[in-house]
């Protein structure tokens, strides 16, 4: 019962919400991260992709005997296409996760600053228990 009116007191809510985004903010900066370098392999993918294409046209104009290499440069095109479409929602998702980071660090820093106001929360050093 006295956890129950630890939860119930304005301070009790603010120290789960604090625990709450101090558990998230981590996730979230790592997730991002993740997603940077995601998006970084798709870039050099569609670079890999347009320059093999280029290498595969080039080796068909000069091949004296007839390769029918098109279908495989129309599939690596389409590859192409595909790793564009998951970079963009990849981008995409990477902006939400960058506005959910900003929002819970401001959160974060209300939240902080409402309990230093109100004489409930006092800071103390890592040192000291």
């Amino acid at each position: 019962m006295a956890a129950l009116a630890v939860v119930d007191t304005p301070s009790g809510k603010d120290a789960i919400a604090e625990g709450l985004l101090g558990l998230l903010k981590p996730a979230v900066q790592q997730l991002d991260l993740h997603v940077h370098s995601v998006r970084e392999s798709q870039v050099e993918l569609r670079e890999h992709i347009d320059n093999l294409a280029t290498e595969l046209c080039r080796i068909n104009e000069h091949q004296k005997v007839v390769l029918d290499l098109d279908p495989y440069v129309k599939k690596l095109l389409n590859a192409r296409r595909r790793v564009v479409l998951v970079n963009n929602i990849l981008q995409n998702a990477q902006e939400r996760l960058r506005r959910l980071n900003h929002n819970v660090a401001k959160e974060t820093a209300r939240r902080k600053t409402m309990l230093e106001t109100s004489g409930a929360f006092t800071p103390r050093s890592p040192s000291k228990p």
